[in-house]
């Protein structure tokens, strides 16, 4: 059985007094919870208060991002040696705002992955499709694209500590949720990917997260299905009463 993961993705929100006030609330709402791995992605500025806060718990942390160089002169970016050095365990890859609005394209997010994962970080590599791909009926040549562009290169040993969120980019913060059906068919083409890249042992054991417009009225039925490994969640992330009813589904 895969062991699901529920992440947060908070996005740009809460400083860092708030991400301890949101730590504060969600840790004793999710005490014992063991069936699933807990992740949380705040701000950089963050990363220090929520990994204080989840100290003694199984929450984890990541970041959002990650450039593909251990340091030099890039203002504004942050490295993965950095990530690392903060607390963080994890870090988001490719994130559909990250290509739609940051110059995010395939071959910088197979640089970012093949850094963080060379690193030892835990990668969350996001796919997804936009609303004018899927209407062209082209979201499986869309992953498919995604997923070799950002697999390049990368040997089955380090891809072992990467996981993949399925983000159909249309159901982002629009409150549209793509229906468990489409959520599953769109998984079953990342794990065939998977497996014609790294093969059948290591497909069968990588965690596929779905992630848009996750609710804690939809979060039963997403997880239900049988390749659904978790959920990346963005906005009702940010209340951890919210939050702490996804990860309970």
């Amino acid at each position: 059985m895969r062991k699901k993961i529920i992440a947060a993705n908070w996005k740009m929100y809460k400083t860092p007094a708030e991400a301890t006030a949101f730590m504060q609330a969600f840790v004793p709402a999710v005490k014992g919870h063991t069936r699933d791995e807990i992740v949380i992605c705040p701000p950089f500025v963050d990363i220090p208060a929520v990994v204080d806060a989840a100290k003694g718990t199984t929450v984890k942390v990541g970041g959002q991002n990650v450039y593909w160089e251990k340091d030099g002169a890039f203002t504004g970016e942050v490295s993965a040696t950095m990530l690392l050095g903060a607390g963080s365990e994890y870090a988001l890859v490719g994130h559909s705002e990250r290509r739609q609005y940051f110059g995010d394209t395939d071959d910088t997010v197979n640089r970012r992955l093949e850094v963080a994962l060379e690193a030892g970080l835990n990668v969350i590599l996001c796919v997804g499709e936009v609303i004018e791909e899927r209407e062209a009926g082209l979201t499986e040549d869309v992953l498919r694209r995604q997923c070799n562009r950002a697999f390049r290169g990368i040997g089955t040993k380090k891809a072992a500590k990467m996981s993949i969120a399925y983000e159909p980019v249309w159901a982002i913060g629009t409150g549209k949720t793509a229906t468990p059906e489409i959520a599953e068919e769109a998984h079953l083409v990342i794990r065939g990917e998977a497996e014609a890249m790294f093969g059948k042992e290591f497909a069968e054991q990588l965690r596929i997260l779905y992630g848009g417009s996750v609710k804690p009225d939809n979060a039963t039925s997403l997880m239900s299905q049988p390749d659904i490994d978790g959920a990346l969640v963005g906005g009702a992330s940010l209340k951890a009463d919210s939050f702490a009813t996804i990860v309970k589904y």
